[in-house]
């Protein structure tokens, strides 16, 4: 198999809301959109974030629809703590302040306007010895 692209869809009440709110806070910008779909690209995260109205007919498996329990949408960055001020700054929704795992994991978590939780994860030395490489 070649995997020429990657994508996460996400099925949302409002596609414009999360769309506009990946662009002003992610860096994102629209690929493509029609009436219930927006595409958005991003020049280093190496995948498009999808966002598709729910309720489309056109939704498959009509089963998933409207459900993404437990997803994250997760992204690295390279300074985590420059990222956190400036969104907070910006009144994003921070749903889990900044922390740092033993295990070298710092991060934070966000939701934008439709409840999809984004984090953003820089990872440092870990500060328990038994994860240290």
């Amino acid at each position: 198999m070649r995997i020429t692209g990657t994508a996460i869809s996400l099925n949302v009440p409002d596609v414009a809301a999360s769309a506009a709110w990946a662009q002003k806070h992610l860096g994102f910008t629209e690929a493509m959109s029609a009436d219930g779909f927006a595409s958005l690209s991003h020049p280093d995260a190496g995948m498009n974030l999808v966002y598709l109205r729910t309720g489309l007919p056109t939704f498959k498996p009509a089963s998933a629809a409207g459900r993404a329990d437990g997803l994250l949408v997760v992204f690295t960055v390279e300074d985590i703590d420059a990222d956190y001020a400036r969104l907070r700054e910006d009144g994003v929704d921070v749903v889990t302040p900044i922390e740092t795992e033993p295990w070298g994991e710092r991060y934070f978590q966000m939701a934008d306007p439709n409840g999809v939780i984004y984090q953003l994860v820089q990872w440092v030395t870990p500060t328990d010895p038994q994860y240290a490489s």
